[in-house]
Formats: C-alpha cells, sequence, structure tokens
C-alpha cells in the first residue's frame, strides 16, 4: 500500500491505495504549525478506523502548495511510516515536459493534475481545478504542460464580499434557482455561483483559442468542481480524484516501474 498526501491552502486530503485501487481517502485541515507527532497521531487514527496501520505503507508520495508544512510531515513519514516520502518537485520523474517561463514556478498540485488527467484521458487538454484558487492548465496533444492561468477560488470571492462591504452578510455557497433574485443572499449567491461560471467557461474559451488545436477534453477536479460544472457549458468531465490519482502514478514513475 502506499500513502498519499495532496496538500491545499485549505485542506490536505490523504488517501491510501492498495495497487490500483483507492481504499480510502479523507480530508484534514491543512495547519502550518502542526508537528510531525500531530499529523502522525491524526493520519495513524484516521487510518486505523479503517483497520490500515502506517506501518504498512511501502512508500509515501507528497503534493504540496504549503511550503511551511513540509518539515513536519517528512518528518511525519520517516517516524511514523519507516519511509523517506517521495515529495513532488524539482527531480522527482513526472513525464510532464513544463513549458513555463520558469518550470519551478508551477505548483506541485498543477503537475500533478496534469500527470494524472494526460495518462486517464489523453491531450490535449485543460484542467481546472476548484481549490483555494482556481486553476487552468493546458496540456498539448504530446503531454507537454503549456501554461494556465490562476483566479480566486470561490471562497475566497465570497469572504471578500463580506469583508469589504458594510452591510452584506456572509453567505454559504449554493447555486439559487435563479440569477435574477428577490432578496439579497440569494442574490449574492447567484453573483457569486453564476458569476464564477461565467468567469470559468471564458478563460477556457479563451484558452481554446490560444491552444489553435480542437480541446474536446475538460476536466474539473477540486471541492467545488461539482457545483460549477453543472451550470458551465466548457467542462466535460469531473473528477474529483485527479491529483490523488496522479501521485499514485507519481510514485511508479520514480519506482522505476513502468506506470500501470
Amino acid at each position: 500500500m502506499i500513502l498519499v498526501l495532496d496538500v491545499g491552502n485549505t485542506n490536505i486530503v490523504v488517501g491510501v491505495y492498495k495497487g490500483k485501487e483507492l481504499i480510502n481517502y479523507w480530508r484534514i485541515a491543512t495547519e502550518k504549525n502542526k508537528t510531525s507527532d500531530e499529523y502522525g497521531i491524526i493520519i495513524n487514527s484516521m487510518l486505523a478506523y479503517d483497520g490500515i496501520n502506517l506501518r504498512s505503507m511501502k512508500a509515501v508520495v507528497i503534493s504540496s502548495v504549503v511550503p511551511p508544512t513540509m518539515y513536519s510531515l517528512e518528518a511525519m513519514s520517516i517516524k511514523y511510516c519507516g519511509i523517506r516520502p517521495i515529495v513532488v518537485g524539482p527531480g522527482v520523474k513526472t513525464g510532464i515536459n513544463i513549458k513555463y517561463d520558469n518550470p519551478k514556478e508551477v505548483g506541485a498540485d498543477r503537475i500533478v493534475n496534469a500527470v494524472s488527467a494526460y495518462h486517464k484521458y489523453g491531450g490535449p487538454l485543460i484542467i481546472v481545478d476548484f481549490g483555494t484558487a482556481t486553476t487552468f492548465c493546458a496540456i498539448s496533444k504530446e503531454g507537454d504542460y503549456i501554461g494556465g492561468s490562476i483566479a480566486p477560488g470561490l471562497k475566497i470571492s465570497s469572504e471578500a464580499l463580506f469583508q469589504h462591504t458594510a452591510k452584506l452578510p456572509k453567505i454559504s455557497i449554493e447555486k439559487p434557482k435563479n440569477v435574477i433574485c428577490k432578496n439579497t443572499i440569494q442574490s449574492m449567491k447567484s453573483g457569486i455561483v453564476y458569476g464564477y461560471v461565467g468567469l470559468v467557461d471564458y478563460i477556457i474559451e479563451r484558452m481554446k483559442e490560444e491552444m489553435k488545436i480542437p480541446v474536446k477534453k475538460v476536466i474539473a477536479t477540486g471541492g467545488m468542481s461539482t457545483l460549477i460544472a453543472t451550470e458551465s457549458r466548457q467542462i466535460n468531465y469531473t473528477d474529483k480524484l485527479l491529483t490523488l490519482e496522479g501521485l499514485r502514478l507519481i510514485y511508479h514513475l520514480n519506482d522505476s516501474k513502468e506506470v500501470k
């Protein structure tokens, strides 16, 4: 079995694979000040609930966009699993040619998503990851990472509306029945959700134009992906486990074995 950790700004998604099968996955809050022991005890407790022991892992693979967590997570892997983890970054094989001005600037999550999406769907394609930020990534027919776009996430947009206005309340992010609403809360939900659908579809449309080849595969992933994908005219697939699957594939690439 292998343990995979997708460390985002808001949550860490923890998954356990046995071969190709994802046995289970869990979400915990990302906290920069947690110690290796705190992470170890929390993750061990979640796995134990399903009868899984951290010591039974043969590998640990980590993708992180939160550098301050890495010391604790790497130390946790060594102490609780007895394994030095594979950390997605320079020196780790991904099979993706990154055509960015500075390839080191591309977030590990974006690289892992590219590995997973290209392996599963083939290219050319566009990936939209709805996290704390929403990232758009363009992948060529040959599997090259050719660039993308970054926008504020849905929750950030909603929080900004609440924090920077005097009278607008804090709202939950839900899709109202209509765009034209008759009260403040529903009007805010309409603007946030349907406005975001417009943002997503326009960026995808422009990316397709700039790629200059027909792109028929747009994959959405991340916590808010289903909410937006149901209204989007551009998104073709929703795959919430895309990043975890990419971490599994990267393990095989770096284990000197053919990707399965």
